[in-house]
């Protein structure tokens, strides 16, 4: 349960419009996505914010996909969008998309030209940057700045009857400089320096096909989107401070519904990358192995490593609403699904680089039941039975030939516990030709069993095994940090040249109790000593896959002190 905190400034901003009556006091929020790839864990931050604020106040959240550009956009990243969204938790109340308003938005266009506001302009890319001026110096107008109302109605309307080429021309809006103050915000914003409102693109729409060759501009469409859908508070990140005076100008030269544009800071992660493009790259080249690799900071990519909604609406919630850009530490997040997990995974046993160890004094042909916790947090989980044998298999770093002090695990003549088993006596050990240690022999002090130890033994040690006959094979994932630098876009070079060489080890045949052959894809387990694992959905009945979540305790902070 999150603590009580104050207001953040959305809050006071919705609560004063509240109490003001300002629009009837109603609360409408809307998530607007561009279906141009997968969502990312900055964008999860968006969507606990805009869906937060309106159930807090008894409002609803639009979906709304910005799909003016049809090169980019594809109906697989649409999809994948809403899942992500109500695996977070979160219901829309409309599914909307902004070429359903293309017509609208095209007649407002064709407003502001009959209002003199909007102009076709010819001029390429480089001579309309040049027109634009600098934000201390207004600049130079195009000749077609001057084209008469009948004219520009005449061209923007063959533009949309597919008459002219990519490029060829494009719809400006025409705003006098000279009317903002010396020194005013809006005089030196390069935005409000005539901005296109339209451009040419003979390209096939996953929506609404070959029907439309011209599309209009973020800018042009996003407010106006806002306006009709009765949007009481847009709610962008920082970057879009520079736009907000375009996105009031446009409301206020067509005099539609006021909606409001407020920002916030963008959440900023160490060691990941959060553009789009950077994180498309990772794709197409295969540094990873798609959007859903779980060591992509995508919210597919979390969610197949393991994380859970509750530890990233957790997580956004802890780093709040800033209105000044920051860095947060990833081992935030890692310490909530750590922490989250301790309380409701079950406990199981697994071992990742397995040695024989051979039990001498244990009888050939018994097996015992021994009964194990499912989780010691929730006693409400109940207990399983694990089944107990003569030969086992025990993590190979749990034995050393020669344990230096303090070495509280097997070694000759060193005694440690089988968890939930018996305690054992290190005694000998075979080698191979390489002098890998092949086979331990140990013996077991027999009254020493969990659950009804009479044997009087203290041991500081415990190990876990499984049992060499009913243990089942699994590949095993261990994921960790995809980069090892904490701010890779900002380094010198390719940021792909700071890629962790170690962000993926892959365990083929690590052994596994029995009873995890029951997992399902997406079931959430602690290996007893190894970390937090879900099931992958390339899992099974014939291969299990588990993937590493995060560790038992943060390693990186350990090397960081180094």
């Amino acid at each position: 349960m999150s603590e009580e905190r104050s207001l953040n400034f959305l809050e006071q901003i919705i609560e004063e419009d509240i109490a003001n009556g300002v629009n009837d006091g109603r609360v409408l929020t809307r998530f607007p996505p561009e279906p141009n790839g997968y969502l990312h864990i900055g964008h999860a931050k968006s969507i606990c914010l805009n869906f937060g604020l309106a159930k807090k106040y008894g409002g609803q959240t639009n979906l709304r996909f910005d799909d003016t550009n049809p090169v980019t956009e594809d109906t697989e990243y649409v999809e994948s969008i809403k899942a992500d969204i109500q695996w977070l938790g979160f219901q829309w109340a409309q599914e909307l998309y902004a070429s359903d308003y293309f017509e609208q938005i095209y007649n407002f266009a064709v407003q502001l030209i009959k209002k003199g506001l909007a102009y076709v302009d010819d001029s390429t890319p480089e001579e309309i940057a040049a027109s634009k001026g600098t934000p201390t110096q207004i600049g130079t107008p195009t000749p077609y700045r001057s084209r008469s109302i009948e004219e520009n109605l005449d061209l923007f309307e063959r533009m949309k009857n597919g008459e002219f080429k990519d490029g060829e021309k494009v719809l400006r809006a025409k705003i006098e400089t000279e009317q903002f103050e010396e020194g005013s915000p809006e005089r030196s914003n390069m935005h409000m320096r005539d901005p296109l409102m339209y451009r040419i693109k003979h390209a096939h729409h996953h929506r609404t096909g070959d029907k439309w060759c011209i599309y209009p501009m973020y800018d042009f469409a996003h407010g106006q989107s806002d306006s009709i859908e009765g949007i009481t508070h847009s709610i962008c990140t920082l970057e879009f401070i520079p736009h907000r005076a375009l996105y009031n100008w446009f409301i206020a030269q067509l005099g539609i519904f006021p909606s409001r544009q407020y920002e916030f800071a963008r959440l900023n992660l160490t060691y990941t990358v959060m553009s789009k493009r950077k994180l498309l790259q990772l794709v197409n080249e295969k540094h990873v192995s798609g959007w859903d690799d779980p060591r992509m900071p995508t919210i597919s990519g979390l969610r197949r490593r393991g994380f859970t909604p509750a530890s990233i609406r957790e997580f956004c919630e802890r780093i709040g609403v800033q209105k000044r850009e920051n860095v947060i530490d990833v081992s935030l997040l890692e310490f909530l699904v750590r922490d989250e997990l301790n309380k409701t995974a079950n406990r199981v046993m697994a071992v990742l680089d397995p040695v024989k160890l051979v039990i001498t004094d244990y009888p050939d042909d018994k097996v015992e039941e021994m009964t194990a916790d499912n989780n010691p947090e929730d006693p409400a989980s109940g207990t399983r039975t694990i089944l107990f044998s003569k030969t086992l298999y025990i993590e190979r770093e749990d034995f050393m030939e020669e344990p230096p002090k303090k070495f509280f695990r097997l070694g000759p003549g060193l005694v440690v516990r089988l968890k939930n088993a018996y305690i054992i006596k290190g005694e000998s050990f075979d080698k191979d030709e390489n002098g890998n240690i092949t086979t331990i022999y140990a013996t077991h002090y027999p009254e020493s069993k969990s659950g009804g130890d009479t044997s009087g033994l203290n041991v500081k040690g415990t190990i876990h095994w499984v049992s060499a006959a009913h243990a089942k094979t699994a590949e095993v994932r261990l994921y960790d940090r995809l980069f090892n630098t904490p701010d890779p876009g900002n380094e010198e070079g390719d940021f792909k040249s700071y890629i962790n060489p170690d962000s993926l080890t892959v365990i083929p045949n690590a052994l596994i109790e029995p009873s995890l052959v029951d997992a399902k894809p997406g079931d959430k387990l602690q290996f007893l000593r190894k970390g937090y694992f879900t099931v992958d959905p390339d899992s099974t009945a014939e291969k299990m896959v588990f993937n590493r979540t995060v560790t038992l305790k943060d390693t990186w902070a350990k090397e960081a002190k180094k």
